[in-house]
């Protein structure tokens, strides 16, 4: 029997605005750009692909089931700039058929830099995610598929029971990533690793002509999951949500692709779609999934280099959580906290990124910079504003200013 497990990444920054070093604004967020892309994306992906979702659930009669995980600043921006795909997206969990991930709220690199702000952050999006849709995420994926052994003992003693990681091949060897997993030391957290050939056949080749597959046809890529069956237990698809009208547009036929994929999947009598949680129930853990580094499914090299791979990047991020023990400690107050936490999406690191990169545009896709170096300049410009306002603040209590 093979599971499909579908499950898509729902993400949007606080894009910042031209800020210059005479600057002193702190307003530092394009308030119009994001509330045009988010407005823009929605009537182009998650207004469509939700409804098509909501009518494949039921068509289907509960049997086509799947998974999100939504960033808080997403969620944020739908509030104020679509609050019809928040409805629509309560509707689909509505349904039963839906589960909600959790993840960090800032979809930060906050792992890597603060344990504290991690947990903090992680807690928040939990709340966040019953508030809004009456679910408490019970399986993590942390930001941009970032994950080691370290992260699978700490989200196990948050008291997720399962979470999601790239499936790397020269980690699995010669095994498949059709299985479930635990990382080595750890009792109940379950991994599900991403079959990260068939995930991004969907998500970047759908629409290349020059792939050998093209055109890729919800018949073709069923017979690619019904080979699974005898050589695993699910199938993880786990892509992005923009792929569907946004970076592979509606009409390259990805929607209409969608509609035939739970028909023609359905059709062989061992399959059926499950969310994370319920092949968690069901299937059993077939071995150890053992990575002492970290890992990510950026890119062809599947790790962090995407993010941390030049000295601006590093930079950036070392400034950025240098400012949190004296914005903590001062009780920097909502606003401070706020724009901090803003800061630390990933999004404005990878705008960093110098690298050549092997999957196309996907560097450029919602970039407004010329360059790695504008986007590092204007992010430091940003950050010197932030660490003025947090000396501030020090001296209105009467502390003396300790960032420089």
């Amino acid at each position: 029997m093979a599971s499909v497990c579908l499950y898509f990444q729902v993400h949007q920054p606080w894009r910042l605005r031209r800020y210059s070093v005479f600057d002193s604004d702190t307003n530092y967020f394009d308030s119009r750009r994001n509330g045009d892309l988010c407005r823009g994306v929605a009537q182009r992906c998650y207004l469509p692909a939700n409804r098509m979702m909501l009518d494949l659930i039921r068509q289907h009669g509960g049997r086509f089931r799947l998974a999100y995980s939504i960033s808080g600043s997403t969620l944020e921006q739908f509030e104020l700039y679509a609050p019809e795909v928040l409805d629509s997206f309560r509707e689909l969990g509505d349904t039963g058929c839906v589960e909600f991930l959790g993840e960090t709220d800032s979809h930060s690199l906050s792992f890597l830099y603060s344990r504290d702000e991690f947990a903090e952050q992680v807690r928040m999006h939990q709340e966040r995610v019953r508030e809004l849709f009456g679910q408490t995420p019970r399986v993590f994926r942390n930001t941009e598929l970032i994950f080691n052994n370290d992260l699978a003992h700490y989200v196990e003693g948050m008291g997720f029971q399962g979470a999601l990681c790239e499936g790397v091949d020269h980690i699995l060897e010669y095994r498949s990533p059709n299985f479930l997993y635990r990382a080595p030391g750890t009792r109940r957290l379950v991994l599900l690793l991403r079959n990260h050939r068939l995930s991004d056949d969907i998500a970047y080749r759908f629409s290349n002509r020059s792939w050998a597959e093209w055109p890729l046809t919800a018949e073709k890529y069923a017979r690619w999951i019904n080979q699974v069956n005898g050589n695993g237990y699910v199938v993880n698809l786990f892509m992005a949500y923009e792929s569907l009208g946004e970076r592979q547009a509606a009409e390259t036929g990805i929607f209409d692709f969608f509609r035939g994929l739970p028909d023609e999947i359905l059709k062989h009598p061992d399959n059926r779609f499950q969310t994370p949680s319920e092949v968690i129930a069901a299937c059993p853990v077939s071995g150890e999934y053992d990575v002492p580094h970290m890992i990510s499914w950026a890119d062809s090299e599947r790790d962090l280099s995407a993010w941390l791979g030049n000295a601006m990047q590093s930079n950036a991020l070392h400034e950025l959580y240098r400012l949190e023990r004296e914005l903590k400690a001062v009780g920097g107050g909502p606003d401070l906290l706020r724009d901090w936490r803003r800061l630390q999406a990933s999004d404005h690191f990878y705008y960093m990124c110098t690298k050549c990169f092997a999957d196309g545009e996907v560097h450029k896709y919602f970039n407004a910079y010329e360059s790695p170096y504008d986007s590092y300049i204007n992010f430091m410009n940003v950050l010197d504003n932030l660490r003025i306002r947090i000396n501030t603040r020090r001296k209105v209590s009467g502390l003396q200013p300790a960032l420089v």
